[in-house]
């Protein structure tokens, strides 16, 4: 017996693991019962399923080999030359029979050859059968008896299985015949067989061994053998199982490199693991379908005859062949089902890794915003200074929880699916929840936080109403007592039809007036801070002084409605004789600061309260006056400073919403993709200095002007206080030039319509930029109407003088627009001092230099000029209109000529015309006739012009006067005929002080003591 190798694919139970190894088995002691063939599975990544104990089948290995692999490829050309086949017939008992044909060269096959055909062939029926003993069935009989006793020695000598049975067809010729039946009973012992060789004559006496159903056609069987087709299965099926085989084993390391895989930590890892993973599933999945494709293609190439014949019967050679085949699909079909189910679990793992990356990419950026919005909110600390203050921070606050809805959104949503992943089992949990649980915790605090500060305003917009209305009724009290007309109150029908009104009026009070003032504080504490306290006394306090006007005026009405003997004329109280608060009165404070002046003059102003305690015990004394004019102006002027003080406030809340809603945007890195690339950058241009304006307006001067609510006579002294702060409208106005042309550019930008959409501002952002403008003009008109109702007042005075710098300022940032439009100048405008006046004019020029025609046709053609009045110079420059629009229309002015005010003198008057007046220079060697378009015009650059030169001449006499005083301390007594300069220039000055009054000199003429040098940058022509 010879040993026979062969590797078995078997499933460990225990451990559910598998091992491909090589086993050895006995070929005639072959075990009667097998294990069934099993998947090819790794115990690390769990893919077999528990099954239940299968029963032990018969030993029916699906195939086994040498521990050399001998396949049918392997020796293909050997297994052509038919020398021995397997036919598939089946002798008594099951025996296989393996056929020798008739094969002429049988004897010069190589040894090798022959070991391996027949070792092959014996491999091939299963261990049962094989362990039964094969039937040899030599077929002779057309050979010789010396062939046949050799083939039959080197059978014996070679065959590795077990043998039930040799049968030897002998040669048919008569000699040979004989020769081989004498011969094989004397050398039976020489074959060395322990089983018995028949020989036999004929294939009918074989039929009588060997069914002829189980024979080939050669040996007179009906056995249907085709010896090619036999070789093609042979090397299909053990190419199939040789597939399978590798198939198993690349899944096992496919199963074991997953397994092994760390999972990434962050999006793109995972994804690319996922990826990755899933082309190599796919790859396994597609070598399975191609396997499994293979094997049903040999199935079908075995069962071809029985397809084609039904009465077609297999023999049992090429049932087993069927057999090996099922059983190897049936090990791909299990192996592919436990695959999916491992792959299905992988993928699922690596899903909810995705997601997890996925779900804390997103927390943290969810949680970036929704800090910034936390930041953000916890900024909204200000409960507003006025109801429409109030409404504006309620519409930021509804505005900021619109904006920062998308971040809570996200974070919901976020939340929500936080919670879907651990419904959904994932192997995070730990880690999803405490995330989720946050962010829950984020989004309830921003609304609870977000409700906070709404019920703050709302709190803060219904006390802003009740102080408003009590305002209104107060102010509506005090222009009912103005508006009661005297004559008929002496009347006792009419006292009582006056004393009806004020009880009417004083009926509405409980609906609008401030009733405990310590039940306000209590119910209104969490906003009210210092100022929005101080702005509930000084209500309260006018309500209360209003309240005791009515009352006096009751007592006066109720003593004219009873029966008198004779009239008695009722006497008004008036509201400035009421106490006030020392703290609140603007006058109060800014009283210790009117001093006396250096001539020793008494102060322009004394204590108003004082004075207005004075007159009204003078009134008393005289009897006092009754509703007298003064009433009607105390209520036209609180209309005018709460229209003052409302329309500031509104010009503030424009401001900031212009800030926020434009200028902050153009440096949000959300909206820098709507932002044209021509306004990167451009901000401080489309803008000016805007936001400086803001804040003084905000911090400064609203508050300011709120101090005077109750003294608006006085608001005079607020505007002079900030006088110099009103500067920065100067430079604004510079500005606007740029900004409009700019805006006019990009007007059509997506951004600017994002914003305005935003804001839900009807009008587009150049209305807005156009208000500083209109705003510091309103000022003028306001203080006129001021002006107009306190002549008689004690801040008469400081509200003229507001007004007039007031206009000075207007003028200014006129004259500063004009300034800036000139052109040609070669040197810096800055160093000519101030600006004092620019207007256009008619020029002639004089001079006594050049062509006598020249200067004829000089006198009767005038140009027209634009001049400059600084401190310093005057430019004359040529006008030239642009074309275009808004500021772009606004004209340019030429640089001609300028004459330096050292050098310069006046003549006033010009005879035949008033509107002329001379300018000339260096002694009348250049004189410029100017014709102003009025004589008001002419008048008033007349003045200025003189106030340049006598404060010249001033600066001069006092240099001169320091420089004697310093030389008569440090020198001793000149003599007579001393010469210095300062003498010199002391009677140059005297000089030119009788020149002034000299009959022969031109009439009023005006002229600088300076000495003369040439202006700068004079030109060649005018």
């Amino acid at each position: 017996m010879s040993v026979c190798w062969h590797w078995r694919v078997i499933l460990c139970k225990e451990t559910g693991s598998c091992n491909c190894f090589v086993t050895d088995s006995q070929s005639n002691e072959g075990k009667e019962e097998d294990i069934e063939p099993q998947i090819v599975v790794s115990d690390v990544i769990q893919l077999v399923r528990e099954k239940q104990q299968v029963a032990e089948m018969q030993a029916d290995e699906i195939m086994h080999q040498d521990i050399v692999p001998l396949c049918a490829a392997d020796i293909e050309d050997q297994l052509k030359k038919q020398f021995a086949y397997l036919s598939g017939g089946r002798g008594e008992g099951g025996c296989p029979v393996i056929t020798f044909p008739d094969y002429p060269a049988f004897g010069e096959i190589p040894e090798k050859e022959f070991q391996n055909v027949l070792t092959y062939l014996t491999s091939i029926p299963s261990l049962q059968d094989a362990g039964i003993g094969f039937i040899l069935v030599i077929d002779r009989r057309q050979d010789k008896w010396t062939s046949v006793k050799a083939s039959i020695l080197r059978i014996a000598a070679s065959f590795p299985g077990n043998l039930q049975l040799v049968i030897v067809l002998r040669p048919t010729g008569f000699f040979h015949r004989t020769l081989s039946d004498i011969a094989f009973k004397f050398n039976r012992d020489e074959f060395k067989m322990k089983v018995p060789i028949i020989m036999l004559g004929s294939v009918t006496e074989l039929h009588g061994y060997v069914d002829k159903t189980q024979l080939t056609e050669d040996l007179g069987g009906t056995l249907d053998y085709c010896h090619n087709r036999w070789l093609a299965h042979r090397t299909a099926i053990e190419s199939f199982a040789l597939m399978v085989k590798e198939t198993a084993q690349m899944l096992q390391s496919f199963g074991t490199e997953l397994a092994e895989t760390e999972l990434p930590n962050d999006v793109h890892s995972t994804s690319s693991l996922l990826a990755a993973h899933s082309e190599k599933k796919d790859k396994m999945k597609e070598d399975l379908r191609l396997a499994l494709k293979q094997g049903h293609d040999i199935l079908n190439s075995i069962r071809m005859p029985v397809t084609e014949n039904a009465d077609y019967k297999l023999n049992q050679d090429q049932l087993d062949n069927q057999t090996t085949v099922e059983r190897l699909l049936a090990q791909l079909d299990e192996t592919e089902v436990a695959f999916d189910e491992f792959w299905a679990k992988h993928h699922q793992k690596l899903k909810q890794c995705m997601q997890l990356r996925n779900f804390e990419q997103t927390f943290r950026e969810v949680k970036v915003a929704l800090n910034i919005v936390s930041e953000r909110l916890s900024a909204f600390t200000d409960v507003g200074n006025s109801r429409s203050h109030v409404e504006h921070l309620l519409k930021d606050l509804d505005n900021f929880e619109e904006k920062s809805r998308e971040s809570l959104e996200k974070a919901r949503v976020l939340a929500f699916d936080g919670d879907q992943l651990i419904q959904n089992n994932h192997y995070a949990v730990d880690s999803i929840l405490p995330k989720c649980n946050e962010l829950h915790h984020l989004c309830d605090a921003f609304a609870t936080e977000t409700e906070k500060r709404r019920d703050l305003l709302n709190k803060a917009l219904e006390l802003h109403n009740l102080l408003e209305k009590s305002m209104r009724w107060c102010d509506e009290g005090i222009y009912l007592l103005a508006s009661q007309p005297v004559d008929k109150c002496q009347s006792q029908d009419g006292a009582e039809s006056a004393l009806q009104e004020i009880e009417k009026f004083l009926d509405t009070g409980s609906d609008n007036k401030i009733k405990e003032l310590n039940k306000v504080y209590k119910l209104y504490e969490p906003i009210l801070n210092q100022d929005l306290m101080e702005h509930v006394q000084k209500v309260f306090q006018k309500q209360e002084s209003m309240e005791e006007m009515f009352q006096k005026r009751q007592v006066s009405l109720k003593k004219l409605a009873a029966k008198q003997t004779r009239p008695v004329q009722p006497v008004a109280p008036r509201p400035e004789v009421f106490v006030k608060s020392p703290s609140t009165s603007p006058g109060l404070r800014r009283g210790s600061n009117y001093v006396s002046s250096p001539e020793g003059n008494m102060p322009r102003r004394v204590n108003y309260r004082r004075a207005k305690s004075e007159m009204s015990e003078i009134h008393q004394s005289r009897g006092g006056s009754v509703m007298d004019d003064e009433e009607n102006l105390a209520v036209l002027r609180s209309h005018v400073i709460n229209e003052l003080i409302e329309t500031e406030r509104a010009y503030v809340e424009e401001l900031l919403c212009v800030l926020e809603g434009y200028a902050a945007e153009m440096d949000n890195p959300l909206m820098m993709h709507l932002i044209s690339p021509g306004l990167l950058n451009k901000k401080d241009i489309l803008f000016g200095n805007m936001e400086e304006i803001y804040h003084f307006h905000n911090r400064i001067f609203l508050r300011e002007l709120e101090n005077y609510i109750e003294y608006p006579e006085l608001v005079g002294r607020c505007f002079l206080e900030r006088m110099e702060d009103f500067q920065i409208y100067e430079r604004y106005c510079q500005n606007k030039p740029r900004s409009e042309s700019l805006w006019r550019q990009f007007s059509d930008s997506v951004f600017f319509q994002e914003c305005q959409r935003k804001l839900d501002h009807k009008l587009s952002l150049d209305s807005y930029l156009l208000k500083p403008v209109q705003r510091i003009t309103k000022y003028q008109l306001l203080l006129k109407e001021m002006l107009k109702y306190s002549k008689n007042c004690e801040g008469a005075e400081d509200l003229q003088e507001a007004l007039t710098s007031i206009l000075g300022i207007l003028k200014a940032v006129n004259d500063s627009m004009h300034q800036i439009a000139i052109t040609g100048y070669d040197g810096n405008l800055n160093e000519l001092g101030k600006l004092l006046m620019q207007g256009s004019f008619s020029v002639w020029t004089d001079h006594k230099k050049g062509h006598s025609k020249v200067k004829d046709l000089a006198r009767f053609k005038p140009m027209q000029r634009h001049l400059f009045l600084h401190e310093k110079a005057v430019l004359f420059c040529k006008k030239r209109e642009e074309n275009g629009e808004g500021y772009e229309k606004a004209p340019s002015y030429s640089y001609k000529h300028s004459l330096n005010m050292t050098a310069v003198g006046i003549t006033e008057n010009v005879k035949g015309d008033s509107k002329k007046f001379e300018i000339w220079y260096n002694a009348r060697e250049e004189v410029y006739i100017i014709q102003a378009p009025t004589p008001e015009i002419k008048a008033t650059w007349v003045n200025e012009i003189r106030k340049v030169l006598t404060s010249q001449l001033q600066a001069c006499r006092e240099a001169s006067q320091h420089r004697t005083l310093e030389q008569t301390h440090s020198l001793p007594i000149p003599a007579s005929t001393c010469t210095s300069p300062s003498r010199n220039q002391g009677r140059n000055i005297k000089k030119l002080e009788e020149r002034k009054t000299d009959p022969t000199s031109p009439e009023g003429c005006v002229t600088s003591v300076a000495p003369k040098y040439p202006e700068k940058g004079k030109g060649s022509a005018l």
